[in-house]
């Protein structure tokens, strides 16, 4: 009487196991109708490489990946901006991150700091990455790290204290603010990085919770796509009540920077008193892949001037996230930017996990737990590429 049952469960594994191997080999590009904006797994270019490793996921062969780039790789770097006491969360953040990607295609990485780093540091990243990878320590320029001439400092420092006493996250923080301003107009403009196209950042203390078996760089290079992100969240209305009016009036002084198909419908109230202002979204900048030219243009220079002048990354308490995005969303087209939903990636609270089963066979997460994936934010941006 058992034999039906164990021929029932036989071909009910046999069917999933065909099912698998038909979303990655015969039909890689299909997609759960939650991931259609997702990036397409096809067979030419760098993503050849990913059909090829699919049977072992995290492995790639040289051949494989020389065909992927079309023998060419992308001049880009991974940049960390880290202190001398962040060895430890970096130990564990790039041992993952080289097991999971750079450990294949071996992609320079640049180390900054507002001062400079010790030996001890440097020995300890070198043994984490290996003594021939290429690796680059600089130090933050003291005027990209101080307060520029024109803040009046008195008022930034009650500014702080005001958002202490109000418990604002970082509210009471000054080297925070010094590191958002840094990161939102400064770091491309770091010696170190002139020589690069393609910038992915990292932090210390993240994860990266997926094998990437192909390379990111290339696959922007190639579609032209700009700016790439994996998390899009609100930011806390404390912190930025007076951003959206600056961007308006850099927007009425400047129309000509303002991309005539520009994505900040995204980033607008769609409806009620609010609608037209600023919904508080953001692309959550502590990962992103993206290129130097778009910061480096006249237009997202003249932007952060404009914000800069206007000191409210001292007087409240600007990220850099959502003067990134933005600023994105100001000079780029919606086909230029890109969700790199298969990259598993967590910085506590948040993480992204791919929601296709094919993609989850080289990822160590749950999309059930992924709490970005369906906020109103990141639902915005869908909205928004599909039309």
């Amino acid at each position: 009487m058992a034999r039906p049952y164990f021929h029932a469960v036989v071909l009910f594994l046999f069917v999933i196991v065909s099912v698998q191997i038909y979303f990655l080999v015969k039909k890689p590009e299909a997609f759960s109708a939650d991931c259609s904006n997702c990036a397409r797994i096809g067979r030419n270019g760098e993503d050849a490489v990913r059909s090829e490793s699919a049977s072992r996921p995290g492995r790639i062969t040289t051949q494989a990946r020389q065909r992927a780039q079309g023998g060419d790789r992308a001049r880009a770097a991974i940049v960390i901006l880290a202190r001398n006491n962040d060895v430890d969360e970096l130990n564990k953040t790039l041992s993952e991150f080289e097991e999971r990607f750079n450990g294949r295609f071996e992609y320079p990485y640049v180390f900054l700091n507002d001062v400079p780093f010790g030996e001890r540091f440097k020995q300890a990243i070198r043994q984490i990455i290996g003594v021939n990878r290429s690796v680059s320590f600089g130090t933050v320029p003291t005027d990209h790290w101080s307060y520029p001439s024109w803040i009046n400092v008195t008022r930034a420092d009650e500014a702080r204290a005001d958002m202490e006493k109000r418990n604002i996250i970082y509210g009471g923080s000054l080297s925070y603010r010094h590191m958002c301003r840094y990161n939102s107009g400064f770091f491309y403009r770091h010696p170190l990085l002139q020589e690069y196209d393609y910038y992915w950042r990292v932090e210390p203390g993240v994860r990266f919770l997926c094998d990437v078996d192909y390379d990111p760089f290339m696959y922007l290079k190639k579609h032209n796509k700009e700016y790439g992100f994996t998390i899009m969240i609100p930011e806390y209305l404390e912190t930025v009540p007076t951003l959206w009016k600056t961007v308006e009036r850099f927007m009425e002084k400047y129309p000509q920077y303002v991309h005539p198909k520009n994505s900040l419908k995204m980033f607008q109230e769609e409806e009620g008193e609010g609608k037209g202002g600023y919904n508080l979204c953001h692309f959550w900048s502590n990962f992103e892949i993206g290129s130097l030219k778009l910061f480096r243009s006249n237009a997202y220079s003249k932007y952060f001037e404009f914000l800069d002048r206007e000191g409210g990354f001292f007087y409240e308490r600007w990220g850099d996230a959502p003067v990134h995005s933005l600023g994105v969303a100001l000079f780029l087209p919606k086909e230029k930017i890109h969700h790199f939903e298969d990259i598993g990636y967590l910085h506590q609270p948040y993480s992204n996990c791919p929601a296709n089963p094919a993609l989850q066979l080289r990822c160590n997460c749950d999309p059930q737990k992924c709490e970005s994936r369906n906020n109103n934010c990141f639902n915005r941006y869908l909205r928004m590429y599909r039309e």
